[in-house]
């Protein structure tokens, strides 16, 4: 394929995408589809060569890419497994290293914010990231909690500070653990181009320009970890509720990325812990709402779009989404009532969703086209509609996920 007509692909499928997040007449029912480790299955190489082998992946995904031609590809791109190595996260196991080299990364949840830090992170957010928080993702990185705080340093004496805390052996080691992850990342930049640059020539947009996340699912997930979140809840709601605030700030405090080649802006943003399964409506409205709301309507007075993927069951609460602005955001839904959806949001919002990941694992053709066509039959009657699947496709049936695109392709035509 020529730089052109790549080009053009390009624009084609992403005003496809956008003008059906706007709720504007499109040719037919768009395909978003993450990609994940499929190719691995796909083309027979093991999910571990993500990590481990340029080659096998990016040829993995080259035959992959043209054999599923979806409007819009969420894909794993290659991450130098060595570069991890040294690093050592707690927060992450992945294949060909602590976890099985044919399954997908795993991300483990830990508790980096104590209960008795909250007004450390809220009152120099930038200090306890890095000399608290940072010095505990990795064990070799616990020497970063000797630094001197840095917003004290000052001229020559914080300077010489700064230099005797360096030189002791613990921060020399996380410094120089650092460095050597940096380099071995910096060593991989130009191949991990090379590889973006793959999604380009075969005619597929960016996927998104940047992300954010909820402030609540940040103190919950990246902080503080559930069960201490959960806790705290009751315990001293006021801190949470504060640390969700300073999150907001934070974000909104942060430029707008560079929008794509055709002037779109889609900020990635997952809702987990606002889902029906983890909390009340009260804790809801109290926790999770305030912030959740102005971060997305900020964001869209800003120009982007939010493309929100709303985890588990969202069913009960969909009528909030009615707050947001007419045709500027993407609801992607998991276990959440797609139908009902339709009936709160119809007109108001793109919808998108939700073939089930176990259905394309299991099921037959026939099955999946059947149930492509009844969600284009009822959720996409008179557009504001895009097909994908539920959730991973890591393990799913080639020729499954063949005719999920396909008959789409060929069915959810409008007109």
């Amino acid at each position: 394929m020529n730089k052109k007509s790549a080009q053009a692909l390009r624009a084609e499928r992403e005003k496809r995408i956008m003008d059906c997040v706007h709720l504007k007449p499109t040719d037919r029912v768009p395909i978003i589809c993450g990609m994940s480790y499929f190719p691995g299955k796909y083309a027979g190489v093991p999910f571990s060569a993500s990590y481990y082998d340029y080659n096998a992946w990016y040829d993995a995904y080259k035959k992959t890419l043209q054999d599923f031609p979806a409007d819009l590809v969420y894909h794993h791109a290659f991450t130098p497994g060595k570069a991890l190595e040294i690093l050592q996260p707690k927060q992450l196991r992945w294949p060909g290293y602590n976890s099985d080299s044919n399954h997908g990364h795993q991300a483990i949840e830990v508790d980096f914010l104590k209960g008795d830090e909250y007004d450390a992170f809220i009152n120099d957010p930038s200090d306890y990231m890095f000399r608290i928080q940072m010095s505990r993702v990795a064990d070799d990185l616990a020497g970063l909690a000797k630094l001197p705080k840095l917003s004290s340093l000052s001229g020559q004496m914080g300077a010489q500070m700064l230099a005797v805390s360096m030189a002791s052996p613990e921060v020399a080691k996380a410094i120089s653990t650092l460095q050597k992850a940096g380099r071995e990342f910096r060593k991989w930049q130009p191949r991990i181009a090379k590889f973006n640059k793959m999604m380009e020539d075969y005619g597929f947009p960016q996927y998104f320009q940047g992300a954010a996340g909820p402030p609540f699912d940040i103190v919950s997930h990246s902080m503080r970890g559930m069960a201490g979140t959960m806790q705290d809840m009751f315990r001293q709601p006021d801190k949470v509720l504060k640390a969700a605030d300073k999150i907001l700030e934070l974000a909104l405090a942060r430029p707008m990325p560079r929008p794509s080649e055709n002037g779109h802006t889609r900020i990635f943003m997952t809702v987990t812990r606002g889902s029906d399964d983890f909390m009340s409506t009260a804790h809801f409205e109290k926790f999770y709402w305030p912030t959740f709301y102005k971060l997305v309507k900020t964001l869209i007075e800003r120009g982007a779009t939010p493309c929100i993927f709303f985890e588990g069951n969202f069913t009960s609460r969909l009528e909030y989404l009615l707050k947001f602005p007419k045709g500027k955001f993407l609801v992607r839904l998991d276990t959440t009532d797609i139908n009902k959806a339709k009936d709160v949001l119809k007109g108001h919002a793109c919808i998108q969703g939700n073939v089930p990941s176990s259905l394309l694992q299991v099921g037959t053709v026939q099955q999946v086209k059947d149930y492509c066509k009844g969600l284009i039959d009822t959720v996409g009657k008179g557009g504001g509609f895009i097909l994908s699947p539920r959730s991973s496709t890591d393990e799913v049936k080639p020729e499954n996920l063949k005719a999920m695109i396909d008959f789409t392709q060929e069915y959810g035509v409008y007109g």
